[in-house]
C-alpha cells in the first residue's frame, strides 16, 4: 500500500520526510511478525503506528488491545499481563485470564515499556523468546501466540545503562526500531494540523471558522510543542469553544500558550546584546592565550636585551612600564616598598656604548601592622566623615552604635 492510502486510511496529515519515512518502516514491518520498538516523546502519535502496523498485518481480524505500563501498580501488572489463580494473593477470589492469553492470535500494545517493573521483565522476555508464560499462582505453562508492539518517549538505551531495564529484553524488542519525530521536526505540517484540528472542532461546537494572521503562523510554527500533536490539538480545541473573533493574532496566540514552558522551549536561542556568555571552558582559554600572548613578548624582550648587550631599545624609554611591571609582581601579604626604577641613557665613551645603566632607587616605608592602631584609625575617619555622628559612623563601619561605644571608651577616642 501506497504512503498516501496509508495516511488516507488512518487520518495522518503531513508531509515531512521524516513522518514519510517512519509510515515506511511500518508498511514493510506489518506483513511480518517480528516485535517492533516505537520510540518517540509523549504525543507524538505512537499508539496510531501501532493500529497501522496491526491492521496491515496477517492478524488484522484478530484482537487488538493497548496496555499502558506505566498506569498500572507494580503488585498487579504480573497479573494483568499473564493471569492469576484463585487465591494466587489477597483479593484473588476467582481464576483470572491476562491479556497474553485473552489476546491470543492478536496484537498487544505495550505502551511505556520502560516503566515496567524488572521482574515483570523477565517474565515478557520468556514470552518474547518462547511463547510461554505461567500465571501468578500457578506452576502450569501456558501457550501464547501474540505479537508485541511496544512503546516508550524515554530513551532505553540509557535506562540499560543505568540497570533500569533488562539488556536482553531491549535487544530483543528492538528487531525494528521505529522512531516517531517530534512536531518540532515536522514544522511544514504544523499548520497543516492545525488548520485540521480546527476545522473539525468548529463543526463540532458550530462555532465560526479559524483563522491566523501572519504574526499566529510564526508563533504556531515556531514554537517547540513540547505535548507535540497532542498538545496542538488541545490548543485548536481551546480556540474553537472560546475564541469568538474568528482571526486570531499572535498575541492572542500566546495567550494559550503555557507560560511556565513557553520561554523554556520556545527553538530559538534568546540573545542579550552587549553581553558576552562564557563558559568555563571559554575563560580558562582566554587566559592561555593571554599567557602565551605575555610569554611571546617576553621572549622578545629577552631577545632585544641579549642582542644590544643591555636594556633593550623598546624599553630604554619606557620608564613607567618598567615600573608598572615591578608593582604588577608585588607579592601581598609582604611589607609594601614603593619603589622607582630609572633608566638611564647609555654613556657615548670612544665611541663605544657602555651599557645601560639602571639605578634602583627603593624607598622603603615602614607601615605599622598593630590591629588597635588600624581600628582607632578607622573609628577616627569614620567620625570625622560623619561629623562626630556616632550612629551614622557605627554604620560606616558596620557595626553596632553600642558597639562603637565601647571602642571609643576602650581606645580612649
Amino acid at each position: 500500500m501506497e504512503i498516501q492510502e496509508i495516511k488516507q486510511r488512518f487520518g495522518i496529515i503531513g508531509n515531512s520526510p521524516l513522518l514519510n519515512r517512519a509510515i515506511n518502516i511500518a508498511n514493510q514491518v506489518a506483513p511480518t511478525d517480528i516485535s517492533v520498538l516505537i520510540t518517540g516523546e509523549s504525543g507524538s502519535g505512537k499508539e496510531v503506528f501501532s493500529h497501522i502496523i496491526h491492521q496491515m498485518s496477517p492478524r488484522k481480524h484478530g484482537p487488538f488491545i493497548a496496555v499502558n505500563c506505566g498506569a498500572i501498580p507494580e503488585g498487579t501488572i504480573d497479573s494483568e499481563l499473564f493471569g492469576h489463580e484463585k487465591g494466587a494473593y489477597t483479593g484473588a477470589v476467582g481464576e483470572r485470564k491476562g491479556y497474553f492469553e485473552t489476546v491470543s492470535g492478536g496484537t498487544i500494545f505495550l505502551d511505556e515499556i520502560a516503566e515496567m517493573p524488572l521482574g515483570t521483565q523477565a517474565r515478557l522476555l520468556r514470552v518474547l523468546e518462547s511463547g510461554q508464560f505461567i500465571k501468578v499462582g500457578s506452576s502450569k505453562v501456558e501457550k501464547t501466540n501474540v505479537r508485541v508492539i511496544a512503546a516508550t518517549n524515554v530513551d532505553v538505551y540509557e535506562a540499560v545503562k543505568s540497570g533500569k531495564f533488562r539488556e536482553d529484553l531491549y535487544y530483543r524488542l528492538n528487531t525494528v526500531p521505529l522512531r516517531i519525530p517530534p512536531l518540532r521536526d515536522r514544522k511544514e505540517d504544523i499548520y497543516l494540523l492545525f488548520r485540521k484540528f480546527t476545522s473539525d472542532f468548529t463543526a463540532k461546537y458550530r462555532t465560526p471558522p479559524i483563522q491566523l494572521d501572519d504574526e499566529a503562523q510564526q508563533v504556531l510554527i515556531n514554537y517547540s510543542w513540547p505535548g507535540n500533536v497532542r498538545q496542538l490539538k488541545n490548543m485548536a480545541e481551546q480556540l474553537a469553544v472560546l475564541e469568538t473573533n474568528h482571526v486570531i493574532t499572535g498575541s492572542i496566540l500566546l495567550t494559550y500558550i503555557p507560560q511556565e514552558v513557553s520561554g523554556r522551549n520556545l527553538p530559538m536561542r534568546v540573545e542579550h546584546p552587549g553581553k558576552e556568555d562564557f563558559s568555563e571552558r571559554d575563560i580558562l582559554y582566554k587566559v592561555l592565550f593571554d599567557m602565551k600572548r605575555d610569554m611571546v613578548e617576553l621572549k622578545k624582550l629577552v631577545a632585544e636585551i641579549v642582542e644590544h648587550g643591555g636594556v633593550a631599545p623598546s624599553f630604554a624609554n619606557n620608564q613607567q612600564a618598567i615600573n608598572q611591571l615591578y608593582r604588577d609582581i608585588e607579592m601581598p601579604g609582604n611589607n609594601h616598598h614603593e619603589s622607582q626604577f630609572t633608566i638611564q641613557q647609555p654613556v657615548i665613551n670612544n665611541n663605544k656604548p657602555d651599557a645601560f645603566n639602571i639605578t634602583h632607587d627603593a624607598e622603603e616605608v615602614e607601615e605599622s601592622l598593630s590591629l588597635i592602631e588600624k581600628e582607632s584609625d578607622l573609628i577616627r575617619k569614620a567620625l570625622k566623615k560623619h561629623k562626630g555622628k556616632r550612629k551614622l559612623a557605627a554604620n560606616e563601619l558596620g557595626i553596632s552604635e553600642r558597639t562603637l561605644y565601647r571602642k571609643i571608651k576602650e581606645l580612649d577616642l
